[in-house]
């Protein structure tokens, strides 16, 4: 089966498996796993902060970033499909105690002229801005790269406003290979990011957030109070390290089998591709097949292919470490015969 659902679907490396089963641990807790302390170096110097913290997850991180930066009765601006607004569960609410302000997005990038409009507080009858997210890459966009360009713009807007930016980098690195930006000019104009070891990076486990060192004391702290301490976890950060090291280069290669994916289907009669593809998502309207999305996956999966879905009309694939050339030549081939059955 060709897995092309997400990009949390990849499997650890033999290398990542041996790392885990000889990897160094101790209480993480009272801060004592020596590989966790590694990753946790290596992701603060990657991203030019002062401190990281080793999460379970990119929502948990996201969650203790909006836990740390806002008070409850406050209010978060995002853009209007960000990840932290459609797929967290309301999670910031719940938690926090705050309430989302959602602006619309040109392929997942606010303008900052509306984030400044948006910014309230002065007035009794509404709620203060805490914090603001950016989400880098996009998901729902497609997997869009959000320039540095327009986050510093909103990250001079935040300065001149005195409230945080947190960045919800869950594919940044994804971000940084496609536009061949390091890391750390995207990671400058935030004052929070949550990066995924799990997804591209082939990780198995975990997300790391990263800031001040004031920032990552009271993270250390939301972390224990969500159940986030998780004691010998030197063998999760071992991968985690791995794929720091060894994996960034890979991406690259994602995000061509995801453009030559792209290619191969865009002349096919009945689908439409949606997004510019520039890393490892490909968004495909199937309106024009006259099918659902549950008949269209049930079909794709009968020629051993599985795929996601991104509302009725729409498909979403995700190129991954575990996909090969072959596999996108028979996703093609597999769209074809769905969409002409008389070449099965």
């Amino acid at each position: 089966m060709i897995d092309l659902r997400s990009d949390t679907v990849t499997k650890p490396s033999e290398k990542m498996r041996k790392a885990m089963y000889e990897a160094e641990v101790g209480d993480d807790v009272y801060g004592e796993d020596p590989t966790v302390n590694k990753l946790e170096e290596i992701a603060a110097q990657t991203l030019g902060k002062e401190d990281a913290l080793f999460v379970t997850s990119g929502t948990q991180g996201n969650q203790i970033a909006g836990l740390v930066h806002c008070k409850p009765g406050q209010e978060v601006i995002m853009e209007a499909q960000a990840h932290l607004f459609v797929s967290e569960a309301a999670a910031l609410s719940a938690f926090a105690g705050v309430q989302i302000k959602t602006l619309a997005g040109d392929h997942g990038a606010m303008k900052p002229s509306d984030v400044e409009a948006a910014i309230r507080g002065d007035d009794i009858h509404e709620p203060e801005t805490g914090l603001i997210c950016i989400e880098n890459t996009h998901n729902k966009a497609g997997g869009a790269v959000i320039p540095p360009e327009n986050m510093e713009l909103i990250y001079q807007i935040s300065k001149r406003h005195d409230i945080p930016v947190h960045l919800d980098g869950a594919r940044l690195f994804n971000a940084s290979v496609a536009s061949q930006i390091p890391v750390k000019e995207f990671a400058k104009y935030t004052d929070s990011v949550q990066f995924c070891l799990s997804k591209g990076l082939g990780a198995p486990v975990g997300s790391i957030i990263a800031g001040s060192s004031d920032f990552i004391f009271k993270a250390r702290k939301w972390r224990k109070r969500l159940g986030g301490g998780l004691r010998q976890a030197g063998v999760l950060a071992a991968p985690g390290i791995i794929a720091l090291e060894e994996n960034v280069k890979h991406l690259e290669k994602d995000h061509e089998y995801a453009k030559q994916l792209a290619e191969g289907l865009q002349n096919i009669e009945g689908i439409v591709i949606k997004n510019k593809v520039e890393t490892n998502i490909i968004l495909i309207d199937i309106t024009k097949s006259n099918k659902t999305t549950e008949d269209f996956l049930n079909q794709l999966k009968e020629h051993g292919i599985l795929a996601g879905t991104f509302g009725p009309n729409i498909i979403r694939f995700v190129t991954n470490n575990g996909i090969t050339k072959k596999d996108i030549d028979k996703v093609i081939l597999a769209f074809q015969k769905v969409l002409s059955p008389s070449l099965i």
